[in-house]
Parts: C-alpha cells; structure tokens; sequence
C-alpha cells in the first residue's frame, strides 16, 4: 500500500522540466489564439463586389467596371447585365475590342435609375447587331458597364480603370454613355479625351460639353444628342412664340452644365421679352425636394399678374415637376398656358409625385426630346420627313431592342433614352471600324476619336433617333428633335419633329461652313 501510494503521489508532482514544458505549450497556444484574433482584426476587410469592382472606403456601394454579368446591387440590372455578360462569352480572343458605358448605376433617384437601366439595354442590342447581324464585320464588341456611383461621386476611380483598360488586353476603344451635363462627367470626359479615349454621350445636351470653332477642350469627344442651344432653337422654330407673352423660369444653383446652357439659350430667344426671369434655387442634390415648391407657389401668384401665356423653364425634372404642380393650383385656372423646357421634361411620364390633375387646368406641358418610339413610324394623318432620318432605321431597332429584354416586360421606350443610348453605340462602333486599319484586328485607341469628322454625307449613322452627321467638332448637325407634350394622363405624346435650322437636313446631310 505504501509504495502505491507513494507511486500517485509521484505521478500528481509534476517534475520542474515538466512545469517548464507545460507552461512553453500553454504560452504558445495563447499566443497563437491572439496572433490570429489580431490578424483577423486588422487584416484589410474584403470589400470586392465583383472583378473588377469594389466598395470604395466609406461607401456601400459597388463601383467599377465589370463585363461579366455583374448587376452592381441594383435588382433592375440583373437580367441586362446577364444578357451582356453572356454575350462577351461568347467572344474570342484576339477579335475583340471593348466599349464602355459610363453610368451613375448605383443612383438613389427613381428618375435617374430608371434612365439609366433603358440605356444599358440601348447599348446591348446594339452590341448583339454589331456582333450578331452585321455580316461578320471586325472587330467584334464587347460591352462592359462602369459605374460612377451616386451623383457621379466616384468617377475617377472607375475612369481610372478604364483609361488602364485602354492599354490592356481589354483594348477599350470607346466609352459610351456620359448621361449628365455636370461637373463630375465633364472632368471625366476631360480625363478620358486627355488619354486619347474616344467618347460618345449619349444624353449630355450642355453646350460647354463640347467643342466648337477654336475651342477644343474634349478630343476625341463626339455627341448623338443636340446641344442645348439647339433644342431651344428648335423648340423656337415650333412654337413661333410670341416674346411679348412669354416668360423664363430659370434656377439660379451654379455648376450645372444642363441648366446654366439651357437658360442662356432661352434667354437668347426671348431677348424682346418684356419681364425680367422669375429665379428659383435648387439644393445642392438637384433630385432633393428642398424648399422649392414655396417659391413656385409665389412665382405662380406673379404670372397671374402677367399677360403671359408661354413659360420657358430652365431647370432640372425635379423642380419641374414642382413647378407643374404649383401652376396646377394656380389662382387664374381660366387662364391658358403653355411650359415649354428641354429634355428632362422626359422623367416626367413615370414621376409618381407628378399631379396629372394639373395637366386638366388649361395647362400644357411641351419638351424638346432627344427621341420619342413615335417619330419615324408613320401613322395616319402624320407624315414622316423626307430626310434627317428614315423609318426603316427605327424598325431595326425595334428588331434589335426585344433582345434586351423578356417578352412580357419589353423595354420602355417612351422617354428616349434607350433609342439614343442605341444610336451611341452604333456612332461608337461605327469610328471603331472605319479607324480599323486593313489587315489589322483592331484600332488604336488614338484613331477612333479622329473618325468623327467624317461621319457625314454617304458616312453618317442611320440612327433610330434620326440622322447622325457630325460636325468637324463632334457635334450633331440639324439633329431631329421630336417635341413631345405630357398628356393628361401623364403619358408622353409625339406632337412633331421640329428642326434647329428650321427645316430638315439636305440629303446629303453635310453641314455647312459657318461664320
């Protein structure tokens, strides 16, 4: 019994060597638990959405360029942005070269998301003819999408990728898209160009996003759109307004490209009108409510006490329809009057806060379009121009705009956008090919912005939104502008194309030598 006792006691003692090994394996498993909480601490955190495409520092959203199916977060992307990555699969190397479509994906404003989802789709089936029904023309395209975030907040760091996308194996030929005239897309166009980028816009109407007789701050900067200038020229030539009874609405909020052009040009137009403009001041976010509906109630009591009759408005969707709204409660309802705008006037039909009750007080809302699905299709009693574009061309896009979307939810074609994001793809690919040297694959980069001044004449684009011929500065010359009222019922209504110089093009379509 003693020696068994004497043996558990021995085996409970723990020997010095053996203290020594336990507490080294006790330090190391400690230290081990702590290396990897630490590491899993400050080890960066993954904030990759897709190749291609992350979470910029304090933001959540997915900004970047992606052509592999990748829908940024936004559920009504997914199935164009399926669609374009199925396409680019189908693509072989070495027959490729990449366009881009440069778009605030990820905006937080109805109005804004629902433009730019209709010029993904534009885009595509532009790119599913390009590659699909063009005879076996080269090089084929692939499509990818770029998001500049919210606001356009993070537009350099996708602008970035894309001018490395230029000098890679993507070869990015051309950047398509460019939706707004502010001051984010105007450096952004600025950095493009400066890298020797082609660019087309698709919806930037601004006139000092452009360039024009001894100017030329964006080369390589084309546009399928009219400028500002422009549409107040031809909404002029439609209306035949008298000056003496009309007067202008314009914001005062500096640094808006769209705004600041608009209202210059319809100054300009109304230069023998008897008031001064009646000013308003957006916030910062032009989509915000802010306080703009109080001044438009006031503003509305002054053109009662007006003999006015057309109301020229020179300000963003948002305060537009304030302003339609406001004039719907209007004290001199027996009165009859007339707004007259530019193209954002095309949000209206899907703004849910619009009072279409408002349109029923003698009221009529006109705006000059970038392009309306009723333009070139003839219908009774409506006779399509003889130049300045043709219906044949419509109904191609129509062919190829059904692959952008399922059968039971066709595109919306209503506001434009997805005809003139279309017509930008078509002008893009168009200089990509014609820049294609014969015998090579593909382009430079520098030469497709150097195609612009030949798309005229024989070499214009048959666009679906009318005639694309540029002048030697990029810019669409005598471009069709379909003038479309609001209905009551808040539909969008083709009236009739009118025309900056008055009438339709020639059918040589080559503008003129000016000044």
């Amino acid at each position: 019994m003693p020696d068994r006792l004497t043996d558990r006691l021995r085996r409970r003692v723990r020997t010095p060597r053996q203290k020594l090994v336990a507490s080294l394996v006790t330090a190391a498993v400690v230290l081990g638990l702590g290396g990897y909480g630490i590491a899993r601490l400050t080890a960066p955190e993954d904030r990759s959405c897709a190749p291609g495409v992350d979470r910029p520092a304090g933001s959540a959203e997915c900004v970047g360029v992606n052509g592999d199916g990748h829908d940024f977060g936004i559920a009504e992307l997914t199935g164009i942005a399926q669609a374009i990555g199925r396409e680019n699969s189908t693509l072989k190397a070495g027959e490729y070269v990449t366009v881009a479509v440069l778009l605030p994906l990820t905006s937080g404003d109805g109005g804004m998301r629902a433009k730019v989802v209709h010029e993904v789709q534009g885009a595509y089936a532009y790119q599913y003819r390009a590659n699909q029904e063009s005879n076996g023309q080269r090089p084929t395209i692939r499509l990818v999408l770029a998001n500049t975030g919210q606001g356009n907040a993070h537009w350099r760091t996708t602008v970035d990728r894309l001018v490395a996308m230029a000098d890679g194996p993507e070869r990015l030929r051309a950047v398509s898209g460019i939706a707004t005239s502010s001051t984010e897309m105007r450096e952004a166009v600025t950095a493009l160009t400066k890298a020797k980028i082609a660019v087309v816009g698709t919806t930037i109407t601004a006139d000092d996003i452009a360039n024009g007789p001894g100017r030329k701050p964006f080369p390589g900067l084309a546009r399928v759109s009219p400028t500002n200038s422009d549409e107040a020229r031809a909404l002029a030539n439609f209306g035949r307004v008298d000056a003496a009874k009309a007067l202008l609405v314009q914001d005062t909020r500096g640094g808006d490209h769209y705004v600041d052009t608009l209202k210059a040009a319809f100054a300009a137009s109304l230069k023998k009108a008897p008031l001064e403009p009646q000013e308003f001041t957006s916030s910062a976010d032009p989509t915000q409510e802010g306080t703009t509906a109080n001044t438009f109630r006031n503003i509305t009591h002054l053109i009662c006490d007006t003999r006015t009759e057309t109301v020229f408005f020179a300000g963003r969707h948002t305060q537009l329809r304030q302003f339609i709204n406001a004039l719907g409660d209007r004290g001199c309802v027996d009165r009859a009057f007339t707004v007259l705008t530019g193209d954002e006037g095309s949000y209206l039909g899907a703004d849910k806060k619009l009072d279409r009750n408002a349109l029923k007080t003698r009221l009529t809302v006109r705006y000059a379009a970038l392009a309306h699905p009723d333009a070139w299709q003839p219908a009774p009693g409506r006779k399509i121009p003889a130049t300045g574009g043709s219906a044949r061309a419509y109904a191609d896009f129509v062919k190829d705009i059904a692959h952008a979307a399922p059968k039971d939810a066709p595109v919306a074609l209503a506001d434009g956008q997805a005809i003139i994001a279309y017509d930008a793809m078509a002008t893009a690919v168009h200089a990509i090919r014609q820049a294609t040297p014969e015998g090579s694959a593909y382009p430079a980069k520098e030469d497709v912005g150097t195609q612009w001044p030949q798309v005229k004449g024989s070499l214009r684009v048959q666009g679906a939104s009318g005639w694309i011929c540029l002048d030697n500065h990029g810019n669409p010359y005598n471009k069709a502008v379909p003038i479309v009222e609001l209905a009551q019922d808040g539909t969008q209504r083709f009236v009739q194309t009118a025309w900056p110089e008055g009438r339709p093009p020639t059918a040589e379509c080559l503008p003129p030598k000016r000044g």
